[in-house]
């Protein structure tokens, strides 16, 4: 039923095309308007290619002269190309390139917020392009950081959060060979401290352990002097993680997350003062999450777990 009122939206947007009672910015505008509802909620890619071909549609409609409603024409064809799920490196880069053609003229003519909202788009692009070996992550980050500039904490919490949370895997996805390895790292911490200042453990309970997660992996990672500090944090922002990743509801992120945790425990000194030796915990955690891997099919983390008990075991054994 979904595809038959999209596929008639669709049509309806042709029509209006061919109208020749409306003037061209009004068809370009409408032809906007239509595409960007068939993108929202959509129930297959076919439906996000359609809105591509209204939006390429309606910047053959727009007059030269309408500059800025090109400009946010493409910045919305943008958003649809970024969305194809079975997209590639070409719709990729096809979006980059429209969200850097309506820079151009937004920068100059736009409202702060939408240029804030394409510089955010453009990172999230250019960070999936980074990933894949075709794009620059630094130049998401001064994306991010542009958008910073408006999408403040106090005023846009959300998009605010959102941010941060791409500054903080971007800045720890560059490999540490330089010497700002150390200060993105802690930027990478810092950033992740301050989306848990808009997302919290009762309005937001899956973000909230996903950035606890997220945090504590920085904090055992991070290059510094104050190790065992940074170690015992994680371990909070792990048990925090922890109040909403449970076994029975989330048993996946639960087996990630008391993973991550045992590979702090295991190497914390023994007089660190916890109830319990830390290696001893660790090895309980590894096991417990080695059967839940096993038991939902995940043979590969389940192996990652049963090498981190044997290597565990022998340190244990050599400092014995």
């Amino acid at each position: 039923m979904e595809q038959t009122v999209a596929e008639s939206q669709y049509a309806a947007a042709l029509s209006v095309a061919e109208d020749p009672a409306v003037s061209s910015a009004e068809r370009a505008e409408m032809l906007m308007e239509i595409a960007l509802g068939l993108q929202t909620k959509p129930k297959s890619a076919s439906q996000l290619r359609d809105a591509v071909a209204l939006y390429q549609r309606a910047l053959a409609e727009v007059p030269a002269a309408e500059t800025v409603l090109q400009a946010r024409i493409r910045a919305r064809m943008g958003t649809a190309l970024q969305a194809i799920p079975d997209g590639g490196i070409s719709e990729m880069k096809q979006a980059c390139e429209c969200y850097e053609l309506a820079l151009e003229v937004l920068n100059n003519l736009g409202k702060p917020e939408e240029v804030a909202e394409v510089e955010l788009n453009h990172g999230l692009v250019i960070q999936g392009l980074a990933g894949m070996g075709a794009g620059r992550i630094q130049e998401a980050i001064q994306c991010y950081h542009r958008a910073l500039r408006v999408f403040t904490r106090e005023k846009y919490p959300q998009e605010f959060a959102v941010l941060h949370n791409n500054l903080s895997i971007a800045y720890l996805s560059i490999p540490a060979t330089d010497e700002q390895g150390k200060i993105r790292e802690a930027l990478a911490v810092q950033s992740f401290e301050e989306v848990l200042k808009v997302v919290n453990l009762i309005d937001h309970p899956n973000e909230y352990a996903m950035v606890q997660n997220n945090l504590g992996n920085a904090l055992q990672y991070v290059s510094s002097s104050h190790a065992l500090e940074n170690n015992l944090r994680a371990l909070t922002a792990y048990d925090e993680a922890l109040k909403v990743r449970t076994a029975r509801d989330m048993p996946i992120e639960y087996a990630n997350t008391i993973a991550n945790k045992a590979n702090v425990l295991r190497n914390l000194p023994s007089d660190v003062g916890l109830n319990l030796e830390p290696v001893v915990q660790a090895l309980a955690l590894y096991r417990e999450a080695q059967a839940l891997f096993a038991q939902h099919g995940l043979a590969d983390r389940a192996e990652l777990m049963a090498a981190a008990i044997a290597e565990t075991e022998a340190d244990r054994h050599v400092l014995h």
